[in-house]
Order: structure tokens, then C-alpha cells, then sequence
């Protein structure tokens, strides 16, 4: 047998029996350096289109703007391999709450793979014009012109879900009523949209696919956390979605792609522009405004013990606290998910208490994770708790200051993302959790620093 053949058929066996194991995106990626391995002259868009043909995966739309798949490679033949490329790369949803072609990535993130390789191949095919229908558009306007038919069992978009396991992913549930434009389609839109701009542009085209992807989903921050971290990594999708979109761009097309929809009588028309421009709008909002919020579902999170009270919105005040143990920051995602289950058991198990403390808790991984949440009441400021938020950064702060973009995070996005959704009044007061009571917390170094933020006030009523 020749070597050529024996190689390819070994690395076949290795990339089947290795990705199929897990849905998480370093094996979509081991599976493309496989691929690589054997057709070593491809260049990037050949890898692209040959995945995309070994997936089946074509539509009108995309033909519209990527031509057909005449001239792909042939990159795979084994029938495991072909058979986990389609399932990881062709989305679906199930009656039952499953979505299929989504993977888990390392910063935390959900991503379905087939807008994001979509908005890939129209950036090196240098076809701009696409990018915004093959990433974005088409999904939301589908999403939200089934929701208007469907107001009473889904949602308008954006539905998260949680993994069977985080450590071993298999199995991806919605956790709430189905969209068309899931959590996981939007993330994948965003950095096909982000990554389809970016080799547009540059010679970024030049690289090998697993080579950008692996420098964008797999960045494992030092202990600088993202201050020190490349700009072209998943954890700072948000920040370069800002910077490359033109939401006007995007909500006109949005709006020209519904104008043409026919079957619609007037009720149905006036409901589908309220749709779209409150949609449009909670869109902005979820995925510019706020920082990546990291459920509770997503981090792994026990249930509550007894029945939550509800908050009245909008609160007053704002409380900031560090942990103090873990007194290790946290960089990525499973350390920080791991931080969070800890914390949760020892304040449901050792406390007593009904739940994690918190209403929220900031990594430095770049995501802010959901701790008692917007609507709850918590248990971290005593005699405050039914009055604010009190958000927690993981990390002792006695003699050092959490890294900048962790307190960016929650000093400009958290506050800006409360405000707008109604959480916390416009006009909130902002105290560190010494001021309520007898502790050092937020630390000596850290309650110097939050009092140079907005809204601080030296003197709590």
C-alpha cells in the first residue's frame, strides 16, 4: 500500500474515533489539521469549500452568493469522518430541544459552525456583499418571521442552551423556548462575520483554516488575562463585532428581505415591524451592549434550594465584592466555571444559604457569569440584598486590582447592559460591600480603585 494512502487512512481512523467522541471545536479543529495533513498544497478557501461539500451543505441563498460546489475538493471519503463533518457542521433543531451542528469552545462559547464557515469562505472569496445575509440576516429575519406566527411557543431569538457535560460534550439542549436563531447560530454568525472581515482585508488568507482557528477559539490566556491576549480571539468577539458591523447596514437588509415576504395580511404585517424593531433592538443590546453572560445551565450550576424571591426593578444600588477565596483570578473558562460550582457549594452547603450569593460573578476570561441573576434576590450584602446587585470578582484584591478589561467589563458594560435592560435605575449608587458592613471586601486595593468609578457614593443610607 502506498504511504500516501496508508497515511491518510491512519489519520482518517485517529480524526473518527477522537471527534466523534466530543462536540467541541478543538476536535472540529484536529479534524481539519487532518485534512490538511494529507492535501498539504490546498489553500485555505479549497478547505473550506471540500468541508462544506462533504457536509452536503448548499441552499439557494448560498449559492446565490458562493456559487455552487463544482470545483470543491473531495478532502474526505471514510464514512465516520464524512458523517461527523455533516453533523457538526449542518445545524438543525429538534422537537425535543436538541440543536445539532453546535460546538463548545474553550472561552465558554457556543458556536454553530455553518454561519461561521459560511461567513468565512465569502470573506476569501472576497464576496463582502454576502457576509451579512450568509452570518446574520437570513437567520434573524427567518427567526423572526417564524416567532410572529409563533409568538406563544418560541421565542424571537437568541435562546441559549447547556451541554450534557462540559468537560465531555455530546449532547447540546435548548434550556427555554426554541428560536430559529439560536444563541449558538448568532455567536457563529458573529465570528463568521468577524473572521469573513478580517481575511478579506488581510493576509490572513495566506494561513492554513486550522491555524486561524486555532489562534481564535483556542487562546489560553497568561496570567495578564485578555489584557495581555491577541485582538483576533473568541474571547473579544464582542469588542471587534462593534468595530466591523454597521447595525443600520445590517437592519436594512433585515427590513428589505421582509418587505418581500408574501402571505402576510395586515395584523401579520403591523406585528412582523414590531418585531423586528423590538427584536432589532433586544439584538443590539444582548450581543453589543452587555458582556458575554455565561448562564447558569452553562456553567454547571446545582438548583436552588426552597423558592427565589423576586427582585422589584429597578434596583438602586449596585454592591462590587471580590471572593476573596478563590483568591487565584480565574483565565479561562472551565477554571472559571470550576470557581463558580465551588463557590456555589460552599455557600449552599457550608453557609446554609439557597444559593450562590452573588447576582453576578466576573472572570478574567472575558465573561461575566450568572450567579442569582437579574430577577432574583441574592444573599451578598446583608440588609441590601432585596435593594441591589452585588457583583463579585473572582480573586482576592487586597494588595492588587482585578485586570483592567475585567473591571471594564463591569464598570462600562455590566452597568451600560443593567441600565437598558431596566434592572438597575439610571440614577443607581454604587458602593463596595465594606460600606454596608464589617469587611474588608471588597480589599484595600480594590475599594480604592471603585471609588474613582461613576456612580460611587461614600455614604451609604
Amino acid at each position: 500500500m502506498d504511504w500516501h494512502l496508508r497515511l491518510l487512512l491512519s489519520l482518517l481512523v485517529v480524526f473518527a474515533a477522537e471527534a466523534t467522541t466530543t462536540k467541541h471545536m478543538k476536535d472540529f479543529i484536529r479534524g481539519v489539521e487532518s485534512t490538511e495533513a494529507v492535501n498539504p498544497d490546498l489553500q485555505m478557501l479549497d478547505v473550506v469549500k471540500g468541508l462544506r461539500k462533504a457536509a452536503g451543505f448548499e441552499t439557494n441563498l448560498i449559492k446565490q452568493y458562493l456559487g455552487d460546489l463544482s470545483d470543491a475538493h473531495d478532502l474526505v471519503s471514510d464514512p465516520s469522518v464524512t458523517s461527523y463533518v455533516n453533523e457538526v457542521i449542518n445545524h438543525s433543531l429538534s422537537e425535543l430541544g436538541k440543536e445539532k451542528g453546535v460546538v463548545l469552545t474553550l472561552d465558554g462559547s457556543n458556536v454553530a459552525l455553518a454561519p461561521m464557515l459560511l461567513g468565512l469562505e465569502a470573506g476569501l472569496q472576497s464576496t463582502v456583499q454576502g457576509l451579512y445575509p450568509l452570518t446574520l440576516t437570513h437567520n434573524l429575519v427567518a427567526s423572526f418571521l417564524h416567532h410572529v406566527h409563533n409568538e406563544k411557543n418560541t421565542l424571537s431569538f437568541g435562546t441559549k442552551g447547556f451541554w450534557d457535560s462540559i468537560s465531555s460534550p455530546k449532547v447540546y439542549t435548548l434550556s427555554d423556548l426554541p428560536s430559529l436563531a439560536t444563541d449558538a447560530l448568532i455567536i457563529g454568525g458573529i465570528d463568521g462575520f468577524i473572521l469573513g472581515s478580517e481575511v478579506s482585508t488581510s493576509n490572513h488568507r495566506e494561513r492554513s483554516l486550522s491555524d486561524l482557528l486555532k489562534s481564535y477559539y483556542s487562546h489560553q490566556p497568561d496570567a495578564a488575562g485578555l489584557d495581555a491576549s491577541p485582538r483576533l480571539i473568541s474571547q473579544k468577539r464582542r469588542m471587534n463585532f462593534k468595530k466591523l458591523v454597521s447595525f443600520s447596514l445590517l437592519k436594512s437588509q433585515m427590513v428589505q428581505a421582509l418587505t418581500v415576504r408574501p402571505n402576510l395580511n395586515e395584523t401579520e404585517r403591523k406585528r412582523l415591524d414590531d418585531v423586528i424593531n423590538e427584536g432589532f433592538d433586544q439584538f443590539v443590546h444582548v450581543y453589543a451592549v452587555c458582556p458575554n453572560i455565561i448562564s447558569r445551565s452553562q456553567w454547571g450550576a446545582a438548583a436552588f434550594i426552597g423558592s427565589p424571591s423576586y427582585l422589584s426593578l429597578p434596583v438602586p444600588y449596585l454592591f462590587i465584592h471580590h471572593t476573596y477565596q478563590p483568591s487565584k483570578p480565574c483565565t479561562t473558562f472551565d477554571q472559571c466555571a470550576s470557581d463558580m460550582r465551588s463557590m456555589q457549594r460552599y455557600h449552599q452547603q457550608t453557609n446554609g444559604w439557597s444559593d450562590i450569593g452573588y447576582s453576578f460573578v466576573a472572570g478574567s476570561d472575558g465573561n461575566l457569569y450568572e450567579g442569582r441573576g437579574w430577577n432574583w434576590v441574592g444573599a451578598h450584602t446583608y440588609g441590601y440584598n432585596s435593594k441591589g446587585y452585588g457583583v463579585s470578582f473572582i480573586g482576592d484584591y487586597t494588595s492588587t486590582l482585578p485586570i483592567k478589561s475585567a473591571m471594564d467589563m463591569v464598570r462600562y458594560d455590566f452597568t451600560s447592559c443593567a441600565v437598558n435592560g431596566g434592572g438597575l435605575s439610571s440614577s443607581y449608587s454604587l458602593y463596595g460591600h465594606r460600606q454596608a458592613t464589617s469587611t474588608d471586601c471588597p480589599g484595600n486595593s480594590f475599594y480604592r480603585e471603585i471609588q474613582t468609578w461613576e456612580h460611587y457614593q461614600s455614604y451609604l443610607p
